[in-house]
């Protein structure tokens, strides 16, 4: 794609300055008046479906040319109903209840003083993002409803997609009487243009990378500012020798192959020695289109399982392929997450609550689950309407980020003259 150069760091200061005049404002503005302005640009959003669902087709066509894989493209690609599901997304976050003035606490000390924490925006949150052009959408509402101003880096490969949302985002908010800066979207491709997010201290006050691992690791490694990390969904699900037989196998199947390009997809498979038959789960799979890889002692269940190699442990796949591995029991499903996982979602299929109840209490990852498929880890699905991410470090927000995640707080003291001794 043949753009003009323009200047990155000049490019970046307007766009701060401009988000950060547009944060002042949004951080008082009363709920309905956010939750109007977002109806408005979900309505513009079905209002330009035509024109962007054009957009994401030329987005597509490049990424087919460029040899992108079908995982990618599932992500990428957008049509009628998934573009209807990203307005109702916007609608649903225009719906939530607003954090912001939330009273955290209140205490009153010996002396008379009156202390409150209160729910506050961040400010100004940076966004940068792979592939999902609906995350323009999602990020975009959550930022404005947590009152604060969003700056969005989309990926090359959506930049068509990307462009044509938000402008209906756009159109919609200032329509609901909003600022036009409330979301901005970094119009070029350039690379470099990540670098320059990555160092603007003091006009960007959180970065969010919500990609893949080579995203994330240069996100970490170069930020000037602080970073909430959406890591790769390296998960695992564990069938426990007293699981259910037939829940253990709707559940796996499930949580590889509803949709396998999102980071709730089950990457691993861990059963227990002592479960009865692991067959039925494993011709399940295979039946479904699912390749499967093991070591000698699983590919002695089934003469269609292919060899694992080291790499396989540690493998988001994205595509219907799994790696399955016995285990002597729970404890070991636990070491080996420890030893592989991305602390993102792992699951336990059983029957017996105390060992359910272990698992739960010791596998550290920002979501755990007992008899649910891993597709579950979804923002939507928690009640959080749209997510900018899933937040596996261990600071501020885990889990589901969605409006108050994108919080943070003050305290505010009242006092009757009390002076301090």
């Amino acid at each position: 794609m043949n753009e003009p150069k323009v200047n990155l760091t000049e490019m970046l200061t307007n766009i701060g300055n401009t988000a950060r005049i547009a944060a002042q404002g949004l951080a008082t503005v009363p709920t309905t008046l956010k939750a109007a302005a977002l109806r408005h640009a979900a309505a513009a959003i079905r209002a330009d479906g035509p024109a962007i669902l054009a957009a994401n087709a030329q987005d597509i066509a490049a990424a087919e040319a460029n040899g992108l894989s079908g995982a990618m493209l599932d992500r990428l690609r957008l049509d009628v109903a998934r573009l209807e599901a990203t307005a109702a997304g916007v609608e649903a976050v225009a719906g939530l209840p607003d954090p912001v003035g939330d009273v955290i606490d209140r205490a009153e000390r010996p002396n008379g003083l009156i202390l409150t924490r209160v729910r506050v925006p961040i400010g100004v949150i940076g966004i940068i993002y792979e592939s999902r052009p609906n995350v323009t959408a999602d990020a975009g509402a959550l930022a404005v409803m947590a009152g604060n101003a969003a700056i969005l880096r989309g990926g090359s490969e959506a930049i068509h997609s990307n462009r044509a949302i938000h402008a209906a985002m756009v159109r919609g908010l200032a329509a609901g009487g909003l600022p036009e800066g409330a979301v901005q979207l970094i119009q070029t491709t350039d690379r470099a243009a990540v670098g320059a997010m990555l160092a603007a201290e003091g006009l960007i006050d959180l970065i969010i990378p919500r990609g893949g691992k080579s995203l994330v690791a240069r996100v970490q490694a170069e930020a000037r500012v602080p970073v909430l990390a959406h890591l790769d969904g390296l998960n695992h699900s564990y069938v426990d020798r007293a699981a259910d037989p037939a829940m253990a196998r709707d559940i796996v199947v499930n949580a590889k192959l509803r949709r396998t390009g999102v980071c709730g997809a089950t990457e691993t498979l861990l059963i227990d020695r002592g479960f009865a038959d692991p067959l039925p789960i494993l011709t399940g799979l295979l039946d479904a289109g699912c390749e499967l890889r093991g070591d000698a002692e699983v590919r002695a269940l089934h003469p269609a399982i292919l060899k694992a190699n080291d790499d396989d442990w540690d493998t988001e796949y994205l595509d219907a392929i799994l790696s399955v591995k016995l285990v002597d029991g729970v404890d070991a499903a636990i070491a080996h997450i420890a030893a592989h996982g991305s602390h993102h979602t792992d699951a336990i299929i059983t029957a017996d609550e105390p060992t359910a109840d272990h698992f739960l209490a010791r596998v550290d990852s920002a979501i755990v689950m007992w008899n649910a498929s891993t597709q579950f880890a979804d923002g939507g699905e928690f009640g959080l309407g749209a997510e900018i991410g899933i937040a596996t470090g261990r600071l501020h927000a885990r889990g589901p980020v969605a409006l108050e995640g994108l919080t943070t707080y003050k305290w505010i003291v009242r006092g009757t003259g009390q002076t301090r001794p």
